[in-house]
């Protein structure tokens, strides 16, 4: 399968809310938007986003949309995000993604935050190198409840893993 990343285009976001309200995608992401159907919100995140300084990519899979990736933040802060539709779980497309938006984004570090019992997400940032700083707590909106939460952080120039297994 070919991943590719690009500029965020006006019609892709009818698909990223479609994703993003996905229950089960939701609850598995576990941090997102305190009312996930709340359209005008999600419509003023992604205006925020695509508005800023921010690096914000489509994530294509063969040619046709399969989420979002991100970096946001200060300078010395930015985070990573990415949200990859349900369908193509499991298939390396978030690891992919991840290693091509770290391409674009030379400045280390960069931190990331996963719910601690998301192991899919904690097993492709660690492909892509990042390290588990600390735990915290946090409450998560896609659970409705306060949860475990792991940071990670990419620093310096370090060479993410080539196994995508």
């Amino acid at each position: 399968m070919e991943i590719a990343l690009r500029a965020v285009k006006d019609d892709d976001l009818a698909l990223f809310f479609r994703q993003m309200t996905d229950p089960e995608a939701a609850r598995m992401a576990a941090f997102g938007l305190p009312d996930a159907a709340d359209l005008d919100a999600f419509e003023a995140r992604w205006k925020r986003l695509r508005t800023s300084c921010d690096v914000v990519r489509t994530v294509l899979a063969d040619g046709r949309v399969a989420g979002s990736a991100a970096v946001y933040g200060e300078p010395g802060e930015r985070e990573v995000t990415y949200w990859i539709d349900r369908a193509y779980w499991g298939r390396g497309v978030a690891t992919a993604a991840l290693r091509a938006l770290l391409a674009e984004v030379p400045e280390r570090p960069l931190y990331a935050r996963a719910a601690a019992d998301n192991a899919a997400s904690l097993r492709v940032l660690d492909k892509c190198g990042f390290r588990e700083t600390v735990r915290a707590r946090g409450y998560a909106n896609g659970r409705g409840r306060t949860i475990e939460e792991v940071v990670l952080v990419l620093a310096g120039r370090s060479s993410p893993s080539r196994d995508d297994s």
